[in-house]
């Protein structure tokens, strides 16, 4: 197969939100590095509350704008409106489409980063999810001009998102509380830029598996 349909992409939700709660503790203990330690408690917070109010007729454009307004609204700080702009851009781009080909989750992933882009003066080298959303949609882009499969795109999107979560162990902050602490992030991987693989991962994964059942 090389698309799925948006009613059964509903399973990318499911995946997110599991990956996000499993890894509660684990972003915690990240952001107490160099943060205050809520980064996987506020996460796990909004994707549970999302996950109470998902219904069996929503297909996976619905599912990603609840996320969003539930992140916006009932979660707030600094990553609340960040991936709330980012869920409303998947959402956004699958909205009318019955399925979901290799086009459409770059048209997604790429609109998701656009809406990031527009709240946040980060870069790469800033030590933050930029570090591993840009390079994750690039290499997207470049699998997807090369003509690669769905399963490539994917693929290399995943590994250029795990390179730049790598990557972050040996920045300095330049943005956000951990800035304060100038080289003392040395050394400590982003909080945010480690959610944000894990959501990349459970995307990639998902709509792999999707494709290959």
């Amino acid at each position: 197969m090389t698309e799925f349909t948006n009613q059964a992409g509903v399973t990318l939700v499911h995946a997110v939100i599991d990956a996000i709660k499993t890894n509660r503790n684990y972003l915690s203990e990240i952001d107490g590095a160099v943060g205050d330690g809520d980064h996987g408690i506020n996460m796990s917070k909004g994707f549970t509350l999302a996950e109470a109010e998902l219904k069996e007729s929503m297909n996976m454009g619905d599912g990603f704008m609840l996320i969003s307004t539930i992140l916006v609204s009932r979660i707030g700080g600094s990553m609340g409106p960040l991936y709330g702009s980012f869920f409303k851009g998947l959402s956004a781009a699958a909205n009318h489409s019955e399925s979901i080909d290799k086009h459409k989750m770059f048209e997604m992933l790429n609109t998701a980063y656009r809406n990031i882009s527009e709240l946040t003066a980060a870069k790469i080298g800033d030590k933050t999810l930029i570090d591993v959303l840009e390079p994750a949609v690039s290499a997207y882009k470049r699998e997807l001009d090369n003509d690669g499969s769905f399963e490539e795109c994917l693929n290399s999107m995943l590994i250029a998102a795990g390179e730049g979560l790598e990557a972050t162990k040996h920045m300095v902050a330049k943005l956000g509380r951990g800035s304060r602490l100038g080289t003392r992030t040395l050394g400590h991987q982003d909080a945010g830029a480690t959610s944000c693989y894990i959501i990349l991962k459970a995307l990639a994964k998902t709509a792999t598996g999707l494709m290959n059942e």
